[in-house]
């Protein structure tokens, strides 16, 4: 496969976190290095027990499958294979390939001489799903309050736990998380159509340069960001989704148990109501 001009510049040895020159190396487009390897031993085990799961299961409809993780008799100790600790393994496996696949952005990103904001990015991700898996089971003291792995069992987990709470929507962590998931796919929306107008102006005349861009939306709102301001608001919207979505389900039990309606009395109790 041909190289670009300025791939030769960077694919050089060094810039690795572990393991020196061991595996520091591409198969074709993609850069291995030792966290590759770490990605993939810990994907393919995660997945054949997946498989293996399903096996020993009651069934091979895809939809139907599930891993559950162990009874909360079990507490947060090591379960029996086939009482959820295979649910334990798959987890270790999924948290040591997103882990792995993090820190191989990092290696990467140093072998470019970039900014880390990728794999930073990456890890608000990883840290949602440990929430989820990890650290709400660990504060309630035991792993059966984790979600399984499985498609409609993961949606009934879903369901199960929002009526928990009566109504979930309620839960102030939720609202910001969603308000924020809408807010980013506006900015996306509105980036990706604005650009788009600039490079595809009407035939017989020449691309629009940024300035068209920012001068647009100081017409329209009587503001514009510019245009790395706009990458650096989209990277704020999209972090602070994933991070108050991991935050709103922490709270949910370790911290908050009754319905998230009733938080809200505080509310109502305001003096400005009365």
């Amino acid at each position: 496969m041909a190289l670009l001009s300025f791939e030769r510049k960077y694919r050089v040895r060094g810039g690795t976190l572990i393991g020196g020159d061991l595996f520091d190396f591409w198969m074709g487009p993609f850069y291995v290095g030792f966290f590759g390897v770490t990605t993939i031993f810990f994907a393919t085990l995660g997945t054949a027990l997946i498989l293996y799961g399903a096996a020993i299961g009651p069934t091979w409809n895809p939809w139907l499958i599930n891993i559950a993780p162990p009874d909360i008799k079990y507490g947060l100790a090591l379960a029996p294979l086939r009482e959820g600790g295979l649910w334990q393994i798959i987890t270790i496996c999924a948290i040591g390939a997103f882990g792995s696949w993090a820190l191989r952005e990092v290696e990467i990103c140093r072998k470019l001489g970039m900014g880390y904001h990728v794999p930073i990015a990456f890890s608000f991700a990883i840290f949602a799903y440990v929430s989820l898996e990890v650290i709400r089971p660990m504060l309630m003291g035991a792993w059966g309050w984790a979600f399984p792995y499985g498609i409609f069992s993961h949606l009934d987990w879903v369901s199960n736990t929002g009526y928990q709470y009566l109504h979930f929507h309620y839960n102030p962590a939720h609202m910001l998380a969603v308000s924020f998931f809408f807010t980013t796919c506006l900015a996306l929306g509105l980036h990706g159509s604005l650009v788009l107008s600039a490079v595809n102006p009407q035939k017989g005349t020449d691309v629009k340069s940024p300035e068209y861009e920012d001068t647009f939306f100081r017409d329209l709102i009587g503001y514009s960001v510019g245009t790395l301001g706009i990458h650096r608001v989209g990277l704020l919207l999209a972090l602070n989704a994933v991070f108050w979505s991991a935050v709103c389900i922490i709270i949910s039990g370790p911290f908050w148990s009754r319905g998230w309606p009733e938080w809200w009395s505080w509310w109502l109790n305001l003096p400005v109501w009365r």
